[in-house]
């Protein structure tokens, strides 16, 4: 999830494998500044090369769920290079290739096969694996961008730096497509420096295809800001078009944009960024136009602006809808005072300055809006720069003009619009036709905030991070975040230095940050969900600052033992404990941020928080931190699993099922992330706390639907229902809670002749099992049980020859497969909206979704409504969830049964 400082480079990854580390994001967003322009559609151009697919092959592990495609004919270079070259500054997007060997996983692809799952795509063309980067640099310092260019060899392809010498000379008819004044202005230096072509992009053109994109892709890409609130506006993307886009730069330019590539500008002003800046530095001396924007924070416009309540004797004028607050006229109050300019506070000046001019503008984007019935208005460009009050002043506007009708929406990606769209000028882009689900934000260390300031150079390799995060102060339990600072200021290594005081909210600290796009084509919407426009997948709202500040404490006080069994994982190593320390500092100031700004990464929900946690592990090479917990607990499990198979199999069918459930419930209590059961583990063997657990299995639970499922499973009287054709189980934890729980569960299942599938997580999370780990588990566990090696055997779980397998029970096999899919993520919780291709197939002709654990049905999805039979089961292992959730207490147990919507 998210990021707590502020770099100068970032990037959205174009990432059709699924990376298990994350990388550094440095650019701070920046806005455009746009002349007016007559609306056209965008232009693809020609002169990129095409693709070579003869031979296309898959390339990459089976740890990848989504790997890249190697176009081994390939010979042509492909400049994946686009700029944004404006008065100020450079904004500069590259791709980069991945590069990973081929290993063949037949378990997986038999069990894709009988899904029906391919690697085709909806394209005629493949997406090559790698990641879109956007940096940027000072107009002024455009040499430092040509060395940067010329240092990676994006001039000559913008493949995989590595791969090039230094000498590498750009292909004959290399050209980099670019937008804004500047690729004009510097088209020769670029073609005497680096050897290739600018193509000019219409700058209009590139700043509507970028929003386009940002406003179908990114789902929680819109947002409102009032008094200093935000709320974040799910767009639709069938039902988005068409909407004014309003870009303040130096002027105005409002656009009425009615598809892809269909625009008009239909209106605009010359009183703009511009007016307010230049009109501020002769009133005020400002140096810079941050500055003047800072100073507005401190001003008062009534020592300037005439009120209603100065004409009225401080009253208002409610006849008309006038508060006595409401401006009559900006810079009024000036005339009637004999004073000069050095006797008002530039503060003020500036103030008044920005709310007569936001003010202006609001009013005139609602009534062109009024004049097309547009119903949604988005701002943008050079003169808001993520700064609140600029914010809140056009919102102001636009509300009181439309008597609350409308209302205005900001772009959380605003600054990369103009570049993005000048990148998607080429022709094979990659960004076409993509869905919402298909892309995951991500907030690596350093995630930029939205501004205009270049704080630093990019850091590169993982020793880089460390040392910058080595910067961060550390006081007893306390970490402080660090705070960007202004150049000349820079550290050199990524900017920043230590806050020279406490408690004092910087002038940034309401900014959003921008994260880092990652591209995953092979991501879909869960079938079976019932409404998936509605749906939502936290539980905890974590807008209440109560919630917020309880869950933060918990991550904190669990962050220790993390790092703990993070550093043991890789051997205690000296390079392990420095990483470990690094990756504290570096959620530490994640948490510091998201307190102080809740709305910095988007939407924010307990589920993100524990993803980020995840993330960030991953940033510092902690791939998998409780790998020898969980296979020590494995082995423990497994080892009591055929006394647990033979005591189920002596009890009747009633019984037997209640037991089941009664398992599966007390089995869950192995929960690494949760400090009151982490207390338990030095209490017990794991055998020894889950015979415990199940002892105190008493009906009635807390949410108790277990005859309602019996019903459904067994029948009432002489009526036996048919059974379920497939059940999807969303496993948990490793150890007891998948061999002892949810395994002899499955095995029921398949008895009944039941389908099953295990859907597991692509990536490590605590201790839960991964999709990667659970064939080995469920082959010991065959060992046992001629069900389990049949089915698996069915499933495509046991592909090589099990000579070592003794045989068990003298049951027939059964025909019914048993098999094992991954889910799409990397976290305890799971966003229904994003679920792996092979989880999408198998839900097709499912009928059962069992959702275990409680980051899977109690964190997140506890409300969601599916169209099929849903049985959510889980121990809840959190005071204030238990209180807050189901109005119970610690260790209360959760069975909910829900028939088909």
């Amino acid at each position: 999830m998210a990021s707590a400082t502020t770099k100068d480079h970032s990037h959205i990854e174009i990432d059709d494998i699924n990376e298990e580390s994350q990388h550094m994001t440095e650019k701070d967003i920046v806005e455009k500044d746009m002349a007016p322009l007559p609306g056209s559609s965008i232009h693809r151009s020609s002169s990129r090369p095409q693709l070579d697919v003869s031979g296309a092959a898959i390339q990459g592990n089976f740890e990848e769920k989504d790997p890249a495609i190697l176009l081994p004919n390939q010979t042509d270079d492909i400049s994946h290079l686009a700029l944004d070259i404006g008065g100020s500054l450079i904004k500069l997007i590259y791709f980069s290739r991945h590069a990973d060997r081929q290993v063949d996983d037949g378990r997986k692809r038999k069990v894709k096969e009988r899904l029906g799952v391919t690697n085709g795509s909806r394209r005629s063309y493949p997406i090559l694996g790698g990641r879109l980067h956007f940096v940027k640099f000072e107009t002024s310092k455009i040499n430092e961008c040509l060395d940067f260019i010329h240092s990676k060899q994006l001039h000559c392809g913008g493949m995989d730096p590595r791969c090039w010498p230094s000498d590498a000379p750009p292909s004959e008819n290399a050209v980099i497509k670019a937008t804004g004044g500047g690729a004009y202005k510097f088209a020769d230096l670029f073609k005497e420096r680096l050897g290739v072509s600018i193509e000019k992009e219409d700058e209009m053109n590139c700043l509507v295809s970028g929003a386009n994109f940002l406003l179908k892709a990114i789902r929680h890409e819109a947002f409102t800001h009032m008094e200093g609130h935000k709320e974040f506006v799910q767009i639709d993307q069938n039902d988005l078009f068409p909407y004014l886009l309003v870009n303040i730069g130096s002027g105005v330019s409002m656009i009425k944009v009615d598809g892809d590539g269909q625009f008009q500008r239909v209106s605009g002003t010359n009183v703009g960024g511009g007016t307010y800046w230049g009109l501020g530095r002769l009133l005020t001396k400002c140096k810079s136009f941050d500055e003047l924007l800072e100073l507005s924070q401190r001003g008062d416009n009534s020592t300037i602006d005439m009120l209603v309540g100065d004409i009225y004797g401080g009253m208002d004028y409610s006849k008309i809808g006038l508060s006595a607050s409401t401006i009559a006229s900006s810079f009024g109050k000036t005339i009637s005072e004999n004073k000069d300019l050095e006797d008002y506070k530039p503060e003020d000046i500036s103030l008044s300055l920005l709310r007569m001019i936001s003010y202006n503008i609001g009013q005139i984007a609602y009534l062109n809006a009024l004049r097309f019935g547009l119903k949604r208005i988005f701002f943008g460009g050079f003169f808001i720069r993520g700064h609140a009050y600029t914010m809140d002043t056009i919102s102001f506007a636009v509300q009181f003009w439309s008597k609350g009708d409308a209302q205005a929406m900001f772009l959380r990606h605003e600054g990369f619009l103009g570049a993005l769209g000048a990148f998607m000028s080429y022709e094979k882009h990659g960004l076409d036709d993509l869905m919402v689900h298909q892309l995951v934000e991500r907030f690596p260390m350093g995630a930029p905030y939205i501004g205009g300031n270049v704080h630093g150079p990019p850091l590169g390799d993982l020793n880089e991070k460390i040392s910058w995060m080595e910067k961060f102060v550390r006081k007893g339990t306390e970490i402080t975040a660090p705070v960007p600072m202004a150049p000349p200021a820079t550290t050199g290594l990524g900017g920043f230095e230590v806050p020279s005081s406490k408690g004092v909210l910087r002038s940034d600290a309401s900014k959003l940050n921008v994260g880092v796009l990652h591209l995953v084509p092979s991501l879909e919407v869960f079938p079976l969900l019932a409404d998936p426009k509605t749906y939502e997948p936290n539980t905890i709202d974590l807008s209440d600052h109560g919630e917020l500040e309880y869950w933060f404490t918990v991550l904190s006080e669990h962050l220790s033992d993390l790092v703990d069994k993070a550093v043991a994982s890789e051997g205690g190593t000296d390079d392990a404990k420095r990483r470990g320390d690094a990756f504290a500092r570096a959620f530490s100031a994640h948490l510091a941020r998201l307190m102080e700004e809740p709305a910095a990464y988007g939407k924010l929900g307990l589920a993100n928080l524990l993803e980020l946690r995840e993330e960030c592990l991953r940033e510092f090479h902690f791939f998998d931190a409780y790998r020898t917990i969980k296979q020590r607990e494995n082995e423990a499990s497994l080892a009591v699993l055929p006394d647990l198979l033979m005591e189920l199999d002596s009890l009747t069918e009633d019984m037997r099922l209640l037991t089941l459930i009664e398992g599966v419930l007390a089995a869950n209590i192995f929960d690494w992330g949760s400090r009151a059961c982490v207390d338990l583990y030095h209490k017990g063997t794991i055998i020894e706390i889950y015979r415990m657990s199940r002892k105190k299995m008493q009906r009635p639970w807390r949410v108790d639907d277990f005859d309602a499922f019996k019903e459904r499973m067994l029948g009432s009287g002489d009526r036996k229902p048919q059974p379920h054709k497939r059940a999807l189980l969303f496993v948990d934890n490793s150890g007891a809670d998948i061999v002892l729980g949810m395994l002899p569960l499955a095995r029921e299942l398949l008895r009944r002749g039941t389908e099953v599938v295990l859907v597991a997580n692509s990536l490590p999370a605590l201790n839960d099992v991964t999709a990667m780990e659970l064939p080995d588990i469920v082959a010991e566990a065959a060992k046992h049980c001629d069900i389990l090696r049949g089915a698996a055997e069915a499933g495509g779980l046991l592909v090589d020859a099990m000579s070592n397998i003794q045989d068990g029970y003298k049951e027939n096999t059964p025909s019914v497969p048993l098999m094992v899919v991954e889910n799409g993520c990397g976290s305890p919780c799971i966003d229904l909206r994003q679920v792996s291709s092979e989880l999408a197939a198998a839900a097709k002709d499912a009928d059962l979704v069992i959702l275990e654990g409680m980051g899977r049905s109690l964190h997140t999805n506890y409300n969601a409504k599916f169209k099929c039979d849903a049985l959510k089961l889980a121990m809840v292992k959190n005071q204030r969830l238990a209180a807050k959730l189901v109005k119970g207490n610690i260790y209360d147990c959760v069975c909910r049964y829900e028939p088909a919507s």
